[in-house]
């Protein structure tokens, strides 16, 4: 009896160790791998494979592409001067760089120049500093310059006409594309925009933005601005301006300006232009 309470006790302590050991011996789990980037994500760099088939962008330079066909990889740039957009994947399209942002993928080919022409394709500003309001549109290296509307600046930022203020270009700010320098007012009434009279042009005026910022604008023909009353008005009313027109328009067409002629309302109802029935005959009563 004593002998087998032994056996039984000896197997519980052997059971007991094996069971610690193997607790011990457990590994701790591995830590998950990080997921595969996607074939399709748009900042993996197309070099030997391609996701699908389409248009993909360069990692780095902003005019290069890749043509994906069949599985098979062909690089390609756009025209000197314009950019990949890359917004559709099954478009083969390059645009010009006002559109697109390229501060990810900065780098270009290098330029190709000619007259006027920074790159083959694009805007360009004038060469002269002081020509605030001309610039050049090229193609396939073919300039032909471009005039703002007048008082207007080109943006090099965004390639289109803008007011001085916006396009920020050295040399062709407010003050000096106007000569005109607004009053100083108060910071309370500088942000009702207020208008001023052109001293030199009774058709046109000033609007200075916040108070201190001028833009020209102008009244419409036989109008002046009153600068009392701060709107545009018909010349003849305005005392300073009454002569303004005498040498441009005739004291008829000052009067047909005023007065336009008004326009007879059209009568509701027109007359019909088809042709009258014919009765119908009635069936003679029995």
């Amino acid at each position: 009896m004593a002998f087998k309470c032994k056996i039984i006790v000896l197997a519980c302590v052997i059971a007991l160790s094996a069971s610690q050991g193997f607790k011990n011996s457990k590994r701790k789990p591995a830590s998950p791998a990080p997921p595969a980037r996607a074939a399709s994500d748009p900042d993996t760099e197309i070099t030997s494979s391609c996701p699908e088939d389409g248009f993909f962008a360069d990692a780095e330079q902003c005019d290069k592409y890749y043509q994906c066909s069949n599985g098979e990889i062909t690089e390609k740039l756009c025209p000197d001067g314009m950019v990949f957009n890359d917004y559709n994947s099954q478009d083969e399209k390059c645009d010009l760089p006002f559109n697109l942002d390229c501060s990810q993928r900065p780098k270009l080919q290098t330029p190709i120049p000619s007259q006027h022409c920074v790159r083959q394709n694009g805007y360009f500003p004038h060469e002269e500093p002081h020509e605030c309001g001309k610039f050049f549109y090229c193609v396939d290296g073919k300039f032909n310059m471009i005039t703002c509307p007048e008082d207007l600046v080109y943006n090099e930022k965004t390639g289109i006409c803008t007011w001085a203020d916006e396009a920020k270009k050295k040399g062709c700010g407010a003050a000096d594309i106007f000569q005109f320098k607004c009053p100083e007012v108060n910071e309370t009434f500088g942000l009702t925009h207020p208008r001023y009279a052109d001293p030199d042009d009774c058709q046109f005026f000033y609007v200075c933005i916040n108070g201190n910022v001028p833009r020209r604008g102008g009244c419409k023909l036989g109008q002046a601005f009153d600068d009392v009353q701060k709107r545009c008005e018909w010349a003849r009313k305005v005392p300073e301006c009454k002569d303004w027109y005498k040498d441009r328009l005739t004291d008829a067409e000052l009067d047909a300006l005023e007065n336009p002629p008004v326009a007879k309302p059209k009568p509701s109802g027109s007359p019909s232009r088809r042709k009258p029935q014919r009765p119908k005959l009635g069936k003679n009563k029995q």
